[in-house]
C-alpha cells in the first residue's frame, strides 16, 4: 500500500490489536477510508488466527508510524524554516550592530564557524558572532597546562567560567546569548532547529557513550532542555539526561514550552560563561 499524496481527514493514530482496532485523535493525517478497509481486513484475519494477521499487523504499525513521524518532523521544519526567516529579518539591525562592535572591539573575523555534529551524525559548520580572541585554541591549552583545577572544571562540563579566550564584548553577548543569533543561519539551511539538544563537537560524543544515537535522531536546536534547565550550572552527565529525554518525549507542546522558557533563562543569564 502507497502512502497517500493528499490529506482529506485528519485521523492520527490507528493501533491494531488481536481483537480488533481502535481509531484515536491525535496529530498523523491519515485517509480514513484507506485505514478503515486496510484495518477491516486485517482484525478480520487477526479474528481467524492467522499468523500471516500478525506478521501484517507489525507491518503495518510500523508504516503508520513511519508516516506520522514524517509528518510531524515536515511540520516542525517548516515552523522552524517560517519563524527563523521572519525572526532574522526583525532582528538584521541589531545584528549588523553587533558585528560593528566585534569589529571595532577586537577586529575580523565577525562571524566563528565551528564544526557540529547534526542529525544522523552529519558534519555542518555552526556559526555564532565571535567571542573569544583569535589565538583561542593556544590559549586555551597554556591555560589548562599550567592551571590543574581549569583542567578538572574542563574535563567535567566542557566549559569555564572564567575563560581566558573570551573577550570583553564577547563577555556580554554569551550572557545575554546574543552570540547565537546567527544560528538563524543554520536553521533556514536545515542544519538546525529552533529547539533540540544543544549542537556538540565531535569531541563531546564520547560523553554520550551508547546514547549518542538518541542525539542523533533529531536536528539540534538554538535553545532546548539544557538551555532552560541551568546551562553550565548542569553536570554534562545531566545534560545528557536531559537531552534523551527530550528526544524521547517530543511533541509540538514541548518545544512551545521551551521556547517561552527560554526568554526569562536568558534575561537572568543563569549558567551563562
Amino acid at each position: 500500500m502507497s502512502p497517500p499524496t493528499k490529506c482529506d481527514v485528519p485521523i492520527v493514530h490507528l493501533f491494531i490489536a488481536r481483537d480488533g482496532c481502535e481509531l484515536v485523535s491525535g496529530h498523523a493525517p491519515l485517509f480514513f477510508d484507506i485505514a478503515i478497509k486496510q484495518t477491516m481486513k486485517l482484525t478480520a484475519m487477526v479474528r481467524s488466527g492467522s499468523k500471516a494477521a500478525l506478521g501484517t499487523h507489525d507491518k503495518v504499525s510500523r508504516k503508520f508510524s513511519g508516516w506520522a513521524e514524517s509528518y510531524r518532523e515536515r511540520t516542525k521544519r517548516g515552523l522552524d524554516f517560517s519563524a527563523a526567516l521572519i525572526i532574522l529579518i526583525m532582528l538584521s539591525p541589531i545584528l549588523v550592530l553587533i558585528g560593528c562592535l566585534i569589529i571595532l572591539d577586537d577586529g575580523y573575523p565577525i562571524v566563528y564557524r565551528h564544526t557540529r555534529i547534526g542529525k544522523g551524525g552529519r558534519a555542518f559548520y555552526c556559526f555564532k558572532f565571535r567571542t573569544m580572541v583569535r589565538n583561542g585554541d593556544q590559549v586555551l591549552r597554556e591555560h589548562l597546562a599550567r592551571d590543574p583545577a581549569a583542567r578538572e572544571e574542563w574535563s567535567g562540563s566542557r566549559k569555564l567560567q572564567r575563560d581566558p579566550r573570551v573577550t570583553r564584548l564577547g563577555a556580554f553577548l554569551r550572557k545575554t546569548s546574543l552570540d547565537e543569533l546567527p544560528q538563524l543561519v543554520n536553521v533556514l539551511k536545515g542544519e538546525m532547529s529552533l529547539v533540540g539538544p544543544r549542537p556538540i563537537v565531535a569531541g563531546e560524543a564520547r560523553l554520550y557513550g551508547s546514547k549518542i544515537a538518541l542525539y542523533k535522531r533529531v536536528r539540534p536546536g538554538m535553545t532546548g532542555p539544557w538551555q532552560i534547565g541551568g546551562r553550565s550550572d548542569l553536570s554534562y552527565a545531566r545534560r545528557v539526561e536531559m537531552d534523551c529525554e527530550y528526544v524521547l518525549g517530543w511533541n509540538f507542546q514541548k518545544d512551545l514550552y521551551i521556547l517561552v522558557r527560554t526568554i526569562p533563562a536568558v534575561l537572568r543569564s543563569s549558567g551563562s560563561y
